[in-house]
C-alpha cells in the first residue's frame, strides 16, 4: 500500500529550514565544505557601489541572449566525478553539469529536477520515484530508471563494491519496474533519505566521469586545464524549458590569491567573484553589485581526539575557554558572523539548540585550572594545520594562536595546500588541530552525522555511544518535533564534550558586474548559472 506524496512545492515541509537568521550580511572571507570541509573566501558589503541583498540586483536593461561569465575560484576541482569529489567549491561548479531527482530550493525545500513525482509507503520504507520523460544526458542517451539504478547502486554499494556515500547505505534494494519508475526499499526508516536525493544521476556504465564528466544538467563539460580553468557550455537539449540557460558559456578561472581576484574583477578579466572580502568590496568602486547573505556554514577548529593531549576532555574544554570568539568575529569577519556553540548554524532554526554559544565564555583562569587538572599546568605545544589558500582560516588561526598563549599553549600554524589538506587531514586524520568550514546541508543528520563513530570521514575521531544512539534515533524518527529534540540533545553533547571549537557562521558575499543578473543565494553553496543573464 502506498500513499501519494505531497506536491513538490508544498511538500517536504519537514525539510524546510525556516528563515535564516544571522547577524550582519557579509564577512571578510570564510571556509566551506562538502561532506568534508572546503574553506572559501567570503566577503561583506560596505562598498558604496554595491547593492547588498540575497539575490542579484534587479535588471534595468534588456536581457541579452548568450554571453560568457568568467568566475574567479579559489580552488581547483578535487575530482570531476560527483561521487568522488569532497570539496564544496567543486560541487558548486559541477552542480551545473549534473542534476539529481531533486534540487535544493532557495528556502531549503526540495524541488523537482529529474523526478516528476514521488510516493512513500505508509511504513516509510519504500520510495517510488516517477522520472520525467524526454530527458537526455549530454552524450545524447536517454535517461531511464536503469541510470538511477546504476547511480544509486554505486552510491550504496549494491553493485558489490564499497559504498561511495554513507547517505545511501540504508538502501536494501532498488527495483525498476519500467523505464521511468524507480522503487527504493530501505532497511529501516530513514528520515534523512529524501534530502539525499539531490545527488547527481549519471549515465549507466559510463566510467570516465573523472576526465570527461557527463550529466543531464543545464551546462555541459567542455574542458579542464589544471592550474588555469574549467569551462562549461550551454546544454542546448536541456529538458526543463523553465530552467534553460541563457548564457552560452561559464569559465571558472582558478585564482587562489584573493587580492589578485579583486584586481581581475576591476580590470574586466573576470565577471564574478564569489567570497569577496570586505576590503575587496570597498576597492571595487562603481560598476559592480554585491549579493550577500548567510551561508549555513560552521567555521570551527577541529581537534583530533586520538592525539594527546587532545584526547582529554578537560584539555579540549580549556582550549574552548581560552578562545574569545567575539574577537575573532570582529577582527576576521568584520563583525559579520553568528557565534556558534556546536556544529549547527542558527540558519537551521528548527533544529538549532540555543544557548550553546554561551557554554564557554572566555575565561583564562578556568582554562588554566582545567589544564592543571589534566596534568598540563605548564601548557603544551599544538600544531594548527590550515589550508594556505584561504586567508579567512589563516587569519583565524593567527588570532587563536595569540589567545592560546595566555594559557601556556604554544600554537604553531602549519599552512598546506588544499589538496594536501583533503588527503592528510580529511581523509587520514593526520593532524592535531585544523581550522576549516563545514557547509550546511538540507537535513540535520547530514550536518551532525559527521561525528558518528561509524562515519568514515569522522576526522575529529569523536566517539560517544550516547551520541551515536541519538543519531540513530534521529534518523528513524519521522515526527518532526521529536526529531528536532534528538538533534538538539546531540548538539549539547558536542558542546559538553568540547568536540571542537565552534566559532561562527560567517555571511558570504559575491561580487558581480552591474549588467550580470540572476544570481541568488541558497542555504547550501550553489551557483545556478542557468538563471543568470546579461543585460544591455
Amino acid at each position: 500500500m502506498f500513499k501519494l506524496g505531497k506536491t513538490f512545492m508544498t511538500g517536504f515541509t519537514s525539510l524546510i529550514i525556516v528563515s535564516m537568521v544571522m547577524t550582519g550580511c557579509g564577512s571578510n572571507s570564510s571556509g566551506n565544505s562538502g561532506n568534508s570541509s572546503n574553506s572559501g573566501n567570503n566577503g561583506s558589503s560596505g562598498s558604496s557601489a554595491a547593492n547588498v541583498n540575497n539575490s542579484s540586483a534587479p535588471a534595468s536593461g534588456e536581457k541579452v541572449a548568450g554571453g560568457t561569465v568568467r568566475v574567479a575560484m579559489a580552488t581547483e576541482p578535487d575530482n570531476l566525478d560527483p561521487y568522488l569529489s569532497a570539496a564544496t567549491d567543486t560541487g558548486s561548479m559541477m552542480d551545473n553539469v549534473f542534476d539529481g531527482l531533486f534540487e535544493a530550493g532557495t528556502n531549503s525545500e526540495l524541488v523537482p529536477a529529474l523526478a516528476e513525482s514521488y510516493k512513500v509507503s505508509e511504513d516509510g520504507l519504500n520510495y517510488t520515484f516517477s522520472l520525467k520523460k524526454g530527458v537526455k544526458f549530454h552524450d545524447g542517451s536517454d535517461l531511464t530508471s536503469e541510470d538511477v539504478y546504476y547511480s544509486y547502486a554505486k552510491l550504496s554499494g549494491l553493485n558489490g563494491n564499497k559504498p561511495l556515500s554513507s547517505k545511501f547505505t540504508a538502501i536494501e534494494s532498488i527495483d525498476t519496474p519500467d523505464e521511468h519508475t524507480v522503487v527504493v526499499k530501505l532497511k529501516a526508516k530513514d528520515a534523512a533519505f529524501l534530502a539525499a536525493n539531490i545527488v547527481a544521476i549519471v549515465p549507466k556504465d559510463y566510467e570516465q566521469q573523472s576526465t570527461k564528466p557527463i550529466g543531464a544538467g543545464p551546462f555541459k563539460f567542455a574542458s579542464y586545464t589544471p592550474g588555469q580553468q574549467l569551462v562549461l557550455e550551454k546544454n542546448e537539449q536541456f529538458y526543463d524549458n523553465a530552467r534553460k540557460p541563457v548564457l552560452d558559456r561559464v569559465e571558472f578561472k582558478f585564482m587562489p590569491d584573493a587580492n589578485a581576484s579583486v584586481l581581475a574583477l576591476k580590470s574586466g578579466e573576470i565577471d564574478m567573484l564569489p567570497g569577496i572580502s570586505a576590503q575587496g568590496a570597498l576597492q571595487l568602486g562603481s560598476g559592480f553589485h554585491i549579493v550577500s547573505g548567510p551561508q549555513n556554514m560552521v567555521q570551527l577548529m577541529a581537534l583530533n581526539h586520538e592525539v594527546q593531549p587532545l584526547n582529554d576532555v578537560k584539555v579540549r574544554q580549556a582550549i574552548n575557554y581560552a578562545i574569545d570568539k567575539d574577537i575573532i568575529i570582529q577582527t576576521v569577519a568584520d563583525g559579520n558572523g553568528a557565534k556558534l556553540g556546536s556544529n549547527m548554524s542558527p540558519a537551521m532554526k528548527m533544529y538549532y539548540q540555543e544557548g550553546l554559544d554561551k557554554r564557554y565564555e572566555p575565561d583564562t583562569e578556568q582554562a588554566k585550572k582545567l589544564l592543571k587538572e589534566a596534568g598540563y599546568e605548564n601548557g603544551f605545544k599544538l600544531t594548527i594545520t590550515v589550508p594556505s589558500n584561504y586567508k579567512f582560516h589563516v587569519d583565524t588561526a593567527q588570532v587563536i594562536a595569540e589567545q592560546l598563549k595566555a594559557v601556556g599553549i604554544e600554537a604553531t600554524i602549519k599552512q598546506i595546500e588544499w589538496s594536501s589538506w583533503l588527503e592528510d587531514v580529511y581523509n587520514n586524520a593526520k593532524y592535531e588541530a585544523t581550522i576549516v568550514g563545514l557547509t550546511g546541508k538540507l537535513d540535520p543528520h547530514e550536518v551532525l552525522g559527521r561525528y558518528e563513530s561509524t562515519y568514515a570521514k569522522n576526522f575529529f575521531k569523536f566517539s560517544s555511544s550516547e551520541y551515536d544512539e541519538l543519531m540513530s534515533k534521529g534518523r528513524q524518527e519521522i515526527d518532526e518535533n521529536k526529531r528536532a529534540e534528538l538533534y538538539k540533545q546531540a548538539q549539547t553533547i558536542l558542546a559538553e564534550q568540547a568536540a571542537a571549537v565552534y566559532i561562527m557562521d560567517p555571511s558570504r558575499s559575491v561580487a558581480l558586474k552591474d549588467h550580470l543578473h540572476g544570481f541568488t543565494m541558497y542555504p547550501v553553496q550553489k551557483y545556478d548559472f542557468a538563471a543568470m543573464y546579461y543585460t544591455k
